[in-house]
């Protein structure tokens, strides 16, 4: 992965998020700085901790948006947790280190994923072998010997079930021939669509009592695995899905997965992001009621974390030094000195989120990657509908969300959603039945459309 400096971390930014170019700017040294931190000796490396973020503006304006483009852009392990759903020590509820055993779980499987890829040619090449056995099958001889000892095997919890080990395959010059046609017609992509039988996995059953072990640091689902063979099922699917599950269960045969837990540690302990939502609804403001679980409380259950701590989790204990924490909330009823003042020295760069402006509407609907009426132009399409909007419709548009924004609660580039929503209702309905043709949306639709609004005061109905 190339190496990207802060301006480059920004301009990618831009492509999705409108404005709030400091809080951008500040991300993004955040961020290099980890790079910078790599390049000093260990001894170095130790003492320098990331600096983490709290991010404070009105909801709607990019807070989270940011914070998951960004881990996004540096292929970092990233969550993102709300304060609100965590409880002091002592109380029913998430614990605060699950937010770090989430983490690790995330790094595991971007891990996996990277060496799956890696390792995709030699699982295709056996899935391939594979399938050409169960297209061409050999004739089967009863082994009973090799049954009995089989069960045997069984009963000791030695031997998976569905390995058929006991059953002897005979392959003739007539079934060697076929397979060789066979592997040549997959080869070339002849096959995709006929169906082949194949046994797989029998999912995993949800159990509570995993996620209990888990916050202890003890992987139950692999314990219990060692002891009781793995159920299979039959499947009849396409040869092209079938080749997929093939793939995965080969690359699992092929990864070192104790080395691959070992590089999902330390990519969370180096790159780990932690997003931590609506920090401010765990300030502590004047309500002290007894009997309820103290917001303060949680505030400190948080702090050993965000300060560093060791968590144990099921991959192995991971240290939280170095995890990059970013704390966002809207802070209308509280500000961010009412944390207690040790979390508010965790977090030293502050970053104010500015409310969004009608030009930053205009901008937001029209430029980011996939942007509203990017998407809403590409629905359309599928029913052959070419949607165009003029220019002085896209600007009434953003003067009617805020406006909307203004005389009610203000929620940020939320309200986008629900006045195109409006806007659009009869299109979105009738779409399917209408002839293939072309709808301009100019600014008279607009004002027609969306009349209600603009005249009318009582404006609840349309708040989400």
């Amino acid at each position: 992965m190339a190496i990207k400096t802060p301006k480059k971390i920004v301009e990618l930014l831009n492509q999705y998020i409108i404005g709030q170019d400091e809080a951008k700017k500040s991300v993004a040294i955040a961020l290099y700085n980890r790079y910078r931190r790599m390049q000093l000796s260990k001894e170095m490396q130790k003492d320098i901790t990331p600096k983490n973020l709290l991010m404070a503006g009105p909801t709607g304006v990019g807070k989270t948006e940011i914070a998951r483009r960004l881990a996004d852009i540096v292929e970092a392990p990233f969550v993102k947790v709300e304060a609100t759903k965590f409880t002091e020590v002592g109380y029913v509820g998430r614990d605060v280190e699950s937010m770090v055993r989430d983490l690790v779980a995330e790094a595991v499987r971007m891990e996996e994923k990277d060496e799956f890829e890696a390792v995709r040619a030699r699982a295709e090449k056996e899935a391939n072998k594979q399938l050409v056995r169960l297209l061409v099958p050999g004739i089967k001889h009863e082994n009973r010997e090799n049954q009995m000892q089989e069960m045997m095997n069984m009963l000791m919890g030695g031997m998976n079930q569905g390995n058929n080990s006991s059953d002897q395959e005979e392959v003739t010059d007539d079934i060697r021939n076929q397979r060789l046609t066979v592997a040549e017609q997959l080869q070339k992509g002849l096959l995709e669509e006929r169906e082949v039988t194949i046994e797989v996995e029998q999912a995993p059953k949800v159990n509570p009592m995993n996620d209990m072990m888990g916050q202890m640091g003890i992987d139950m689902s692999s314990m219990m695995n060692n002891l009781i063979p793995k159920k299979k099922v039959k499947r009849t699917l396409p040869v092209k899905e079938a080749r997929e599950i093939l793939i995965q269960e080969e690359s699992r045969k092929l990864i070192d997965y104790d080395s691959l837990y070992q590089k999902a540690i330390e990519r969370t302990t180096n790159n780990g992001i932690i997003f931590i939502d609506e920090i401010d609804k765990i300030t502590a403001g004047n309500k002290k009621t007894s009997g309820e679980v103290s917001r303060e409380g949680v505030q400190r259950d948080i702090l050993p974390i965000v300060e560093g701590s060791t968590v144990q989790t099921k991959y192995g204990p991971v240290a939280t030094d170095h995890i990059l924490f970013i704390a966002a909330g809207a802070f209308a009823e509280s500000k961010p000195s009412d944390l207690i003042p040790e979390l508010q020295g965790r977090f030293p760069i502050r970053v104010e989120l500015n409310a969004l402006t009608k030009d930053d509407f205009v901008k937001i609907l029209k430029d980011p990657e996939n942007s509203l009426l990017k998407q809403y132009i590409a629905l359309l399409k599928a029913d052959g509908i070419k949607l165009i909007f003029t220019q002085e419709a896209v600007e009434k548009i953003a003067e009617i969300a805020y406006e909307v924004n203004q005389g009610t609660d203000n929620i940020g580039a939320r309200r986008l959603s629900t006045i195109l929503e409006k806007l659009l209702e009869d299109v979105l309905y009738e779409g399917p039945d209408m002839e293939m043709g072309e709808i301009t949306v100019t600014e008279a639709y607009v004002e027609e459309k969306l009349r209600d609004i603009i005249t009318n005061k009582d404006l609840t109905k349309f708040i989400l």
